[in-house]
């Protein structure tokens, strides 16, 4: 808690609300308490230094509200091109070279991202792979839990996507994607796998056609 606090409030006017307003999520930036990892980072955190910190909130807040924090590497030789332009804002891929593009504190579990739309009430609910997935949904008004990443999947969470109508696993436009989706079909009964463009993801939809894309794809 006491890192995303301080994280979050280093972050209007640096480079990562700057990244984040090119991806088209500027509005959530709050409502997430991004934040941004500056020289004055806590002991411990020096590696996480230029990152964006993305906190996983809990419903619960209070002083065990957050129960980890990611960084994602929003470095200018990985994110832009020559010419200082950012490449997600062209519809071009980054280039995260020699390192990946997430760092988790060690040990750290996977855990469900914006548990709290687990505790709405909705008939229905998104499921993204990766954190900008899920915050594309809420600038789209669709409530919407992620998981980290291909392979981070953890059984024990199916039986809080079990109580929905419909549980939309969106399948990113590529094989990974797509085999991820696949299989978590399999383990939710009362899924409907949508599946995504090539080359296409939920953030992707939402910077090309608005909101708008996203909730067509869903059919609402």
């Amino acid at each position: 808690m006491q890192a995303a606090k301080m994280y979050h409030q280093h972050y209007p006017g640096s480079p990562a609300a700057a990244y984040v307003k090119a991806r088209g999520l500027d509005s959530q930036a709050a409502a997430f308490g991004l934040g941004y990892v500056a020289d004055s980072a806590i002991p411990g955190h020096e590696q996480y230094r230029g990152y964006l910190a993305i906190p996983y909130l809990r419903p619960a807040g209070g002083a065990h509200g957050v129960a980890t924090i990611r960084y994602r590497c929003i470095a200018d030789r990985c994110v832009k091109d020559a010419q200082g332009r950012y490449l997600v804002a062209q519809g071009l891929k980054e280039t995260h070279t020699g390192h990946g593009k997430y760092l988790s504190q060690s040990g750290d579990p996977p855990r469900i991202f914006n548990s709290s739309a687990l505790v709405q009430s909705s008939p229905y609910i998104v499921l993204p792979e990766g954190e900008f997935d899920v915050m594309a949904w809420a600038v789209a008004g669709v409530p919407a839990a992620g998981i980290p990443g291909t392979g981070s999947w953890r059984d024990y969470w199916a039986p809080a996507f079990r109580g929905y109508r419909t549980v939309y696993l969106i399948a990113e436009g590529d094989e990974a994607g797509r085999n991820l989706m696949d299989d978590l079909g399999t383990r939710l009964p009362n899924k409907q796998i949508v599946r995504l463009p090539d080359d296409q993801d939920s953030n992707s939809l939402l910077l090309a056609g608005g909101p708008e894309r996203l909730r067509e794809r869903l059919g609402i």
